[in-house]
């Protein structure tokens, strides 16, 4: 490859990373799916391009659709191949701060570490009782869980006890 050839293809890749960047979330669309941390990698190809995918869990409801606008997305760049990449499987610890910062201004408590320096990851429920949970609108721990389940199953439903509005909670797994 050329260096002239190489240059054209790492601007191709920039430019495909940018939309990429763009494509949001369809439960959660504050956040991008790389702000996620749901696309794992981006290669070219013969005829276009190759996007590896995580899912958020192996039965998530819109990795179909996530797939489908990351392949209109893209559809500018040539053939997309969706490549499944399910192990390791996906962790909230893969979330960028952007995204962290994103879900707090939408009003979902972010998650905290999936794995706080244990070498087994404590179980969920005894990790929600050793850490309070903060209020994503204003900010107190005066909170109580409702339900362990939000409207989707990776989050959890809370309320603050302060300005008494509910709120969900990104489970860390």
């Amino acid at each position: 490859m050329t260096d002239a050839s190489s240059d054209q293809a790492c601007g191709r890749l920039s430019a495909a990373w940018e939309v990429l960047r763009q494509i949001p979330d369809p439960e959660v669309p504050a956040v991008s799916l790389c702000e996620l941390g749901i696309v794992r990698d981006l290669q070219e190809t013969a005829g276009g391009l190759e996007v590896v995918l995580t899912p958020t869990y192996s039965g998530c409801p819109a990795t179909e659709l996530i797939q489908d606008n990351v392949r209109e997305a893209l559809a500018r760049f040539g053939e997309i191949t969706i490549t499944m990449q399910r192990s390791p499987a996906w962790t909230t610890d893969w979330i960028t701060e952007e995204g962290r910062a994103k879900l707090k201004a939408y009003g979902i408590a972010p998650p905290g570490p999936a794995h706080p320096g244990a070498e087994q990851p404590i179980r969920l429920v005894h990790r929600a009782s050793l850490t309070k949970l903060a209020c994503p609108r204003c900010g107190s721990e005066q909170t109580e869980r409702l339900s362990a389940f939000g409207s989707t199953a990776c989050k959890a439903l809370y309320r603050c006890l302060s300005c008494r509005e509910p709120f969900e909670h990104f489970k860390p797994i």
